[in-house]
């Protein structure tokens, strides 16, 4: 799409690339490593291991996250550190997950910062109206007039109004990641499932579901209010600020918004790992943390055409997922359930796979 900018990284985004790139090639060795490395692998993770000290704490990383330290310990001879004590389990993953943290966050919640600007001398802005949408499995970025930033994950459709009063984003399907440039003159809305979302300079993802909206907010403070359909459909209405009495949430809090008011709706805060996590559809990945398997499968589902169904065994309802996965990798993702997990696949047709426990 014509409107679609791509993001300049500067210094701290080249550096969550280069850290994504590592973690990349960490979960590669870590996959060769269960398999049995050959004498060439052998020589190879071994130079990748010299290069950099970082790619050695990155290996522990995933090799806590996967559950699979032992096969480190049983190729202690590749580190060089062998006569210190190795850390528990625990005191790997506790590590794993503040590293983690650092560099998953440098990737999702890096922001330019935005000078406040002086009103007499900001330009005409011109009426527009833009829609956009990404397919399943597709993921894209768009700079909007004003320098705001949005992603659309998988699936989604949005409708965009800017005018001089008013900047309007009509989510009607899909997820969204928000970078508001800050303009106090003039509110960003955000119009879901009956709910207003607004913001004047913050960062905020909104996930429209079958009967609700999941809001959570990474930087900054975001008004919520619901409104009547004749508020959503004028513009002059959404364009003013909404009351202080509104709903508000803030950095690191989500919140599940039910428009039936039918459900309580309450604020909950959300540990910056969990944040990190949620959001790592951003760079093409989906992060798990003790989900069971069919919640793991239904947020995987998101990001392919290819159906799963579980078979009827309780003992599926044991399993519960932790890792990394990329989105739309149907045979990464078999392959790593069957090592990982002990479970087995069965192909109905072209888009429908039948998961059985293996036994």
């Amino acid at each position: 799409m014509s409107n679609i900018h791509p993001i300049h990284l500067q210094s701290k985004r080249q550096q969550a690339v280069l850290d994504e790139q590592r973690l990349e090639q960490a979960c590669d060795w870590i996959a060769k490593l269960d398999r049995t490395l050959t004498p060439a692998e052998t020589q190879a993770l071994q130079q990748w291991l010299a290069s950099s000290a970082q790619n050695h704490t990155t290996l522990l990383e995933v090799a806590a996250l996967w559950d699979k330290m032992d096969t480190l310990q049983r190729l202690s001879d590749l580190f060089p550190q062998t006569e210190k004590k190795p850390a528990s389990h625990w005191q790997t993953w506790a590590l794993a997950a503040s590293v983690a943290t650092v560099f998953l966050l440098a990737t999702f919640w890096f922001r330019p910062e935005h000078m406040m600007q002086d009103p007499a001398s900001t330009p005409t802005v011109m009426a527009s109206q833009s829609s956009y949408q990404t397919r399943v499995g597709e993921t894209t970025t768009i700079e909007l007039p004003d320098k705001s930033k949005l992603v659309l994950n998988t699936n989604s459709f949005v409708v965009v109004k800017y005018s001089a009063k008013a900047r309007i984003i009509e989510l009607q399907r899909g997820e969204i990641m928000i970078d508001v440039a800050h303009d106090t003159s003039r509110p960003l809305s955000v119009v879901a499932a009956g709910k207003i979302i607004q913001a004047v300079g913050t960062a905020f993802n909104v996930d429209v579901r079958s009967n609700h909206v999941k809001l959570m907010v990474t930087d900054g403070k975001v008004l919520v209010e619901t409104a009547l359909a004749e508020v959503i459909q004028d513009e002059q209405r959404l364009a003013k600020r909404l009351p202080v009495s509104a709903m508000a949430i803030s950095k690191g809090e989500r919140v599940d918004l039910d428009a039936s008011g039918q459900r309580e709706e309450k604020v909950h805060k959300v540990d910056p790992v969990d944040i990190a996590a949620s959001l790592s559809w951003r760079t093409g990945n989906l992060i798990f943390r003790g989900e069971t398997l069919a919640d793991a499968v239904a947020e995987i589902s998101r990001y392919t055409d290819i159906q799963f169904e579980l078979a009827d065994d309780a003992k599926l309802n044991d399993i519960h997922v932790a890792g990394m996965f990329k989105t739309g990798d149907v045979n990464g993702l078999l392959e790593v359930f069957k090592t990982n997990f002990n479970i087995s696949h069965e192909r109905l047709g072209s888009d429908k796979v039948l998961l059985k426990f293996a036994g």
